[in-house]
């Protein structure tokens, strides 16, 4: 791996560092981090990635690297770039590996006016959220949908749900984007679409979870108040996607653009639109070309279907709530976030307006108050921003700005981000050991996959809290609620 990049760091003094453009780069990069961060995560590869995104066609403004960046399929998770609509003939580069195969993956928060007093039988409620919540690689235990439901789910999809009888209507105002990506052409292929059928209501493997957590201490209280939240309250976290739907999407766009693309004296180049890149995953196409149109409806197609299934697993939740706690049991949405979307957006770059497509890959959204997309709920606090951590150590809600956008395109970290790879990981950490340590300390934990509780271990994760002080730093988002994990359903 080249890391040649190292030669051009520069210390920003705001919580970054920049690496100055170079060789082929049409960009500076930035990675929200400090000199101890960068020594404890000394892996080059994430890095090396973000230099190659600032290669793509259009980009505008920096590629950025948010706290918890890793390394990912051609952009590092945590990675964000802007691409300029207008630029050239057809607009900027739209980049499947921008986004990622579990499209709109995200998280979904809700809050209940009890507190963990309120639980009369944790061990009980644990086992019985196991045993309502479908979790695994198998796709198994998803709600039943015919193809006309599954096609309204890709076209409307939280309020889809809602219409099949999945969540509330006060659900709607508290997901991004209202829960519903603009759709009219998506060419979804038949292997996703049966994928897509078995699948919805279903948790899925690796990172993902349903976390039953506990509100442990607040950090900024006006904000915490105005959203309901309290010390020793009860919340919930639901982390998951568009399941092997939206893998497949990705998958098909994937084999197509890259198919495209030839090895050219070191670059990969598209001869059609005159692109060259320097790795074969970043396979892109013009946003306003046929095959960016292509992929950008049938990723809003599989965004709909993740915030469908998110709305379906809260249901399932709540139902297990309500009938271990009564009216304690009550779970309200307070905001859900995509954190693997592309999205177009009006920013701000180097003093003039810019209509961009905005790749967020392991990033979510971190919009001020004033901002016209954020809910008039969120309007004096800015947008909610969550932050799983790891099932030992703890989770954290953060706020956007209260006023104008932050310096990363209105971007903030998504998670703790891996410090072990899932092999090095599963190598090196005991997952039945770490189970009854868990456990010891009063966490109830619940996993369908071997080996999913060794690679998803809290070693395997950078320290939360350390990512939350870097995003504070680099003025990205502020730190809101601190939350503890008390019953944890993994795949």
């Amino acid at each position: 791996m080249d890391a040649s990049w190292r030669q051009h760091l520069v210390e920003e003094g705001d919580g970054t560092v920049r690496i100055r453009a170079h060789g082929s780069m049409n960009a500076d990069a930035r990675l929200v981090t400090d000199a101890a961060h960068m020594q404890r995560h000394a892996d080059d590869r994430g890095p090396e990635q973000l230099v190659n995104t600032a290669c793509l066609p259009g980009i505008v403004g920096e590629a950025w690297a948010m706290a918890d960046w890793h390394y990912g399929y051609g952009f590092p998770i945590g990675g964000v770039v802007a691409t300029d609509v207008n630029h050239g003939e057809q607009g900027g580069a739209i980049s499947p590996g921008g986004v990622g195969f579990d499209i709109n993956c995200g998280v979904r928060f809700l809050a209940l006016e009890a507190t963990l007093d309120d639980v009369p039988n944790l061990k009980k409620l644990a086992g019985r959220l196991a045993g309502r919540i479908p979790a695994g690689g198998s796709g198994k235990g998803g709600v039943e949908i015919t193809a006309q439901g599954l096609n309204e789910v890709l076209q409307g999809g939280a309020s889809a749900a809602l219409e099949l009888g999945y969540g509330q209507d006060d659900d709607i105002p508290a997901l991004e984007s209202s829960g519903c990506m603009e759709t009219t052409n998506a060419t979804v292929s038949q292997r996703a679409l049966e994928r897509g059928l078995k699948a919805l209501g279903t948790l899925g493997s690796g990172n993902h979870f349903l976390e039953l957590q506990s509100v442990e201490n607040l950090v900024d209280v006006s904000t915490a108040k105005a959203w309901g939240l309290f010390e020793g309250q009860l919340v919930a976290m639901i982390h998951s996607g568009s399941r092997g739907l939206g893998h497949q999407v990705c998958t098909d766009h994937v084999r197509q653009l890259e198919s495209t693309y030839k090895l050219r004296n070191g670059q990969w180049t598209n001869e059609a639109w005159g692109y060259s890149l320097p790795d074969r995953q970043l396979a892109s196409a013009p946003v306003h070309s046929r095959e960016g149109q292509a992929y950008l409806d049938s990723m809003n197609a599989a965004a709909n279907f993740a915030f469908a299934n998110r709305a379906v697993l809260a249901e399932r939740l709540r139902a297990v709530l309500r009938l271990e706690l009564g009216v304690d049991g009550e779970a309200r949405t307070l905001y859900d976030v995509a954190h693997n979307i592309a999205k177009i957006e009006h920013h701000t770059v180097n003093g003039a307006g810019c209509t961009c497509c905005v790749h967020r890959k392991g990033a979510t959204r971190a919009f001020p108050g004033d901002h016209n997309e954020v809910a008039g709920a969120f309007r004096s606090t800015g947008q909610p921003v969550l932050v799983p951590g790891d099932m030992g150590n703890g989770s954290w809600i953060m706020a956007g700005p209260l006023q104008g956008m932050n310096q990363a395109f209105g971007s903030s970290c998504h998670g703790a981000g891996r410090a072990l790879s899932r092999a090095q990981a599963k190598k090196t950490l005991d997952g039945k050991q770490l189970k009854r340590d868990l456990e010891s300390q009063g966490i109830r934990v619940h996993a369908s996959t071997p080996n999913v509780l060794s690679e998803e271990a809290p070693a395997a994760y950078k320290n939360v809290d350390d990512v939350i002080r870097l995003t504070h730093e680099a003025g990205l988002a502020r730190p809101v609620a601190r939350i503890n994990p008390v019953a944890v359903i993994k795949g």
